[in-house]
């Protein structure tokens, strides 16, 4: 078979592959049901909330691979939010059960084909790197046997009292112009400042938590920090976009911190799903932004806090 051939084949391998995650994210939009926010705390969920994580490394899954694992662990109903390959199983001591099916995860990066290298050095200019994904296979630690004592136990949901405090201690830790006032909540890139309303004025206080979390996400995609495009007016493809980020940080971050999430703006569901019809690709470069705020915030966390692992707005003012 020809090079030719086989780019051919591997980039529509790859198209394929976010074609199927974009379609399985628009398919749970359209149901109703929004991926990053899971029913934690109800009989849907047995897992316990937390952000999944490898059971070999003890890394967490970041990106569109929360979004996966969390679903599936709706989906199935299993009861831990960690996970491993066939071989790691293996290399623990355990092994998957007969007849369980794993549940694809991937892993993105960026290559630069030789005949790319080739044109920048003809014509001087930059190579382009084109991005791809892989495939990946993993099964829930409940799906293993023989597995270490503390991998195969689920751990207990944090204790009652710690949340508020945590998040309350982020905000400041990470140094962010955060004002509490009015009664919107908003990020104003042009001046670099967050506003949430009190939190005496939410009906149910960790609303405010999540409310924080959300704008802080927001004012991570300033150019001092991640340097996300944050130029979209109301209403255009690059603010549901943002929103999409904004909204799975919230979510990443609660997971985190023991917050259960919530959708903050179920109105919003109809933007973001002409984004994901319009870009396939967009699910994915959404998750992965998402993670790399929801990393950036939680890195601010101190020592003895830290976690494993009505008008219209103008352009100048980002709504929540």
């Amino acid at each position: 078979m020809s090079r030719n051939s086989t780019n051919g084949r591997s980039g529509t391998d790859r198209a394929s592959l976010y074609d199927e995650i974009t379609d399985k994210i628009i398919a749970e939009l359209e149901a109703g049901r929004v991926p990053w926010v899971q029913p934690w705390g109800s009989a849907a969920a047995k897992a316990p909330l937390a952000m999944p994580k490898n059971a070999a490394t003890g890394r967490q899954y970041s990106g569109i691979n929360v979004l996966i694992l969390w679903g599936a662990v709706i989906e199935y109903g299993f009861p831990s939010q960690t996970w491993l390959t066939f071989r790691q199983a293996l290399s623990l001591g355990g092994n998957v059960r007969k007849g369980e099916r794993g549940t694809t995860v991937v892993y993105a990066d960026r290559f630069i084909p030789e005949d790319e290298k080739q044109r920048a050095r003809e014509t001087g200019e930059e190579a382009q790197a084109i991005p791809f994904l892989k495939r990946f296979t993993v099964f829930n630690a409940a799906q293993c046997d023989n597995l270490p004592d503390d991998i195969a136990t689920v751990a207990p949901p944090p204790p009652e009292g710690l949340v508020e405090p945590k998040v309350e201690a982020l905000i400041k830790a990470t140094s962010i112009d955060f004002r509490i006032g009015g009664n919107r909540a908003f990020y104003v890139p042009a001046l670099d400042y967050v506003q949430v309303p009190p939190p005496q004025t939410y009906y149910d206080p960790i609303n405010w938590h999540r409310t924080a979390l959300h704008e802080l996400g927001h004012a991570t995609g300033h150019l001092s920090r991640l340097n996300r495009d944050l130029t979209g007016s109301f209403g255009s493809k690059r603010y549901a976009f943002e929103e999409l980020v904004a909204e799975m940080n919230a979510a990443f971050c609660c997971a985190s911190l023991g917050i259960v999430p919530t959708v903050r703006h179920a109105d919003y569901i109809g933007s973001w799903l002409e984004v994901l019809r319009e870009d396939n690709r967009a699910i994915v470069r959404a998750a992965s932004q998402a993670s790399k705020a929801a990393a950036y915030l939680l890195g601010f966390l101190p020592e003895d806090d830290h976690l494993e692992s009505g008008d219209e707005p103008s352009d100048e003012r980002r709504a929540a």
